[in-house]
C-alpha cells in the first residue's frame, strides 16, 4: 500500500527515539537473522523497523500502523529498504490477515511498541494532550466512522463516562469528575476538558490532574486494549517454532495484559492448584525470556525521558 510521501520537513528532527532499541534488536535475534521474516505491529516513524532492516540485511518486514501520516513518515524513512517492506495501513489486531494476503508467514518475530507516540503528543492538532487548545479527537485514524474524544464525552452518560475513567485511567474521582463533565457539556476542546478538570480536581500530585482523564479518552477512542487483546492470540498463529514476540507497553493496563497472556501461554496446566489431576489439557505454546521486564537504563531514560515508563517483555514460540 503506497501513501503520500512525507516531507523533508516531517522528517527532521526524527519525530521519535525509538525506546529499548538494542533489546528489541537482541529479543528477536535480528543479527542472528539476516534473512529473518518481522513484522512491526505498531510502525510508527519505522526507528526500530529501520534498525531492524539494518541488522538483517536480507530479512523482509510486515510494517502496519492504522495512522495514515505515521505510516507515510515510516515509508519515508524506510526508503532506502522499500524492497523489503510491505506497508499495511490497519491496526495491529488485522495481522493475521493482512500476513495472509501478502503471503508472509510463518514470520521470526513480531514486535508491538504499545501506546502513544512522541509525535502524536507534539502534534497539536490530533487533540492528545492539554498542553494546547485543539479540537478533542485523539483517533490515530481519523476516519468518519470512528467517533472522537469530544463525540464520546459528550453523548455518555455520567455512569458510563465514570466507568470509562476509572477502567482506563485509573481515576479514583471518576465520578465526582464525570458529573462535573456532563454538566459543562458541550465540551469541543482540550482546554475546555481541562480547565473542567482543573476545577474539579486538586492538584494533589506531581501528574498534572488532566493526565489520566486524556489516557482514558484515548484507550477507549481508539479501543486501544481490545485490540490488543485481540492481537495476543495472532501472534502465537503467526510465529514459527523458535520465533519470538517482543511487546513493549507504557502503562500498566497494557502490561497486565502482556504479562497474564504470556504467563497463561507459558503453562502446561492451568487447572487449580489444589486440583490433583490436570483436566484443562492445555498445552503450553510460548517460553517466557523475560520473566521481569526489560526496562531502559539511566543513560537512555536521561537522552530519553519517554523511556523512563517503557516495559519490554519478551517470548518465544514453543
Amino acid at each position: 500500500m503506497m501513501l503520500a510521501a512525507a516531507t523533508s520537513s516531517e522528517l527532521e528532527p526524527a519525530p521519535h527515539q525509538p525506546v529499548l532499541l538494542a533489546e528489541v534488536l537482541e529479543a528477536l535475534q535480528a543479527r542472528a537473522l539476516p534473512e529473518g521474516r518481522f513484522i512491526d505491529g505498531t510502525l510508527g516513524a519505522g526507528g526500530h523497523a529501520a534498525a531492524l532492516l539494518r541488522a538483517a540485511p536480507r530479512a523482509r518486514l510486515l510494517g502496519i500502523d492504522r495512522d495514515p501520516r505515521s505510516l507515510a513518515i515510516a515509508q519515508a524513512r524506510l526508503a532506502p529498504f522499500a524492497e523489503r517492506v510491505i506497508f499495511a495501513h490497519a491496526n495491529y489486531d488485522q495481522m493475521e490477515a493482512l500476513a495472509a494476503q501478502h503471503a508472509f508467514a510463518p514470520v521470526d518475530g513480531i514486535l508491538l511498541d504499545l501506546g502513544i507516540a512522541s509525535m502524536h503528543v507534539d502534534d497539536p492538532e490530533r487533540g492528545f494532550s492539554f498542553r494546547a487548545d485543539a479540537p478533542l479527537d485523539m483517533r490515530y485514524d481519523p476516519r468518519p466512522d470512528v467517533p472522537s474524544a469530544a463525540d464520546l464525552l459528550n453523548t455518555l452518560s455520567v455512569e458510563a463516562l465514570a466507568d470509562l475513567l476509572y477502567t482506563y485511567g485509573e481515576e479514583r474521582e471518576s465520578r465526582r469528575l464525570a458529573r462535573a463533565i456532563v454538566a459543562a457539556r458541550p465540551l469541543r476542546t482540550t482546554r475546555q476538558l481541562a480547565a473542567v478538570i482543573e476545577r474539579t480536581l486538586p492538584r494533589r500530585e506531581r501528574i498534572h490532574p488532566a493526565t489520566r482523564t486524556f489516557q482514558a479518552l484515548r484507550i477507549a477512542v481508539n479501543d486501544e486494549l481490545g485490540a490488543l487483546e485481540r492481537v495476543l492470540p495472532q501472534t502465537l498463529a503467526l510465529l514459527r517454532r523458535g520465533g519470538r514476540v517482543a511487546i513493549i507497553s507504557f502503562h500498566s493496563l497494557e502490561d497486565r495484559i502482556v504479562k497474564r497472556f504470556f504467563a497463561r501461554e507459558s503453562a502446561d496446566c492451568l487447572c487449580p492448584p489444589r486440583q490433583p489431576r490436570c483436566t484443562c489439557g492445555h498445552v503450553a505454546r510460548l517460553r517466557l525470556l523475560t520473566r521481569k521486564p526489560i526496562t531502559a537504563t539511566e543513560a537512555e531514560v536521561a537522552a530519553n525521558p519517554r523511556s523512563r515508563s517503557a516495559k519490554l517483555r519478551v517470548a518465544e514460540r514453543l
